[in-house]
């Protein structure tokens, strides 16, 4: 089983901001009900307000977010939210406290 690394960031359009934390919450929520193991899903929020970096870790990526139903309301509509966004992969070179 590899584990995957995917970088995510967007930028929400402003009249979409209270929308999409909405919609963002629950998928937070739901991963924390959930526990998949081995799986990390970390969300920032840049200083600007309306930029956002998703952080994900895990086997086999996507892993278990296409089955939550959180996500499937989460992406329904993002492309519509955002006004840009960009999916990157990454290699983890060391981390101190991000669990293991």
């Amino acid at each position: 089983m590899s584990t995957d690394t995917l970088l995510i960031s967007y930028r929400v359009r402003t009249d979409c901001l209270d929308e999409h934390l909405a919609l963002l919450n629950p998928v937070h929520e739901e991963l924390a009900r959930v526990r998949p193991p081995g799986f990390r899903y970390l969300t920032l929020r840049l200083d600007d307000g309306f930029s956002f970096v998703d952080v994900v870790i895990g086997p086999d990526l996507p892993g278990p977010l296409p089955s939550l139903e959180a996500f499937g309301r989460f992406r329904a509509g993002l492309d519509e939210r955002c006004e840009q966004r960009s999916t990157t992969e990454f290699t983890v070179l060391g981390s101190y406290g991000m669990g293991e």
